[in-house]
């Protein structure tokens, strides 16, 4: 990616970099970029990304309960991908060593297919 002077980059627009922080309608945790977006799949309200960021859903209001557990469970995710708990692909899923098939939504977890996000998978129990 290149970057000229004078010109903004998309990700600083997205973050809006050196705009005041409200925090009604920010969404901030120092050093993990949230990025509000209006095309995650169908029913996800957030994804935290093998980059460090963490996209949120714009339908999430900002300053919320809501947008504040959103976050707290996207960064436990980003925590154990840093620390190698849990890694992806959009082939596979890691956690704990063991990978797991993933395709089309569903990961195949212990030979049985269950939908991303699902509760029952033991990365997404906290």
């Amino acid at each position: 990616m290149t970057f000229k002077l004078g010109q903004k980059s998309e990700f600083s627009k997205t973050m809006n970099l050196g705009a005041k922080f409200n925090k009604d309608t920010d969404a901030s945790i120092p050093g993990t970029p949230v990025i509000r977006k209006n095309d995650l799949a169908k029913g996800v309200m957030a994804e935290a990304n093998n980059d460090g960021t963490i996209f949120i859903s714009d339908k999430i209001i900002p300053g919320s309960q809501e947008e504040r557990a959103i976050l707290q469970h996207e960064m436990k995710h980003l925590v154990d991908m840093k620390t190698g708990k849990l890694a992806y692909t959009d082939n596979n899923i890691t956690w704990m060593g063991e990978t797991y098939e993933r395709k089309k939504g569903m990961i195949n977890y212990n030979g049985e297919w269950i939908e991303e996000g699902a509760k029952s998978f033991p990365w997404e129990q906290h």
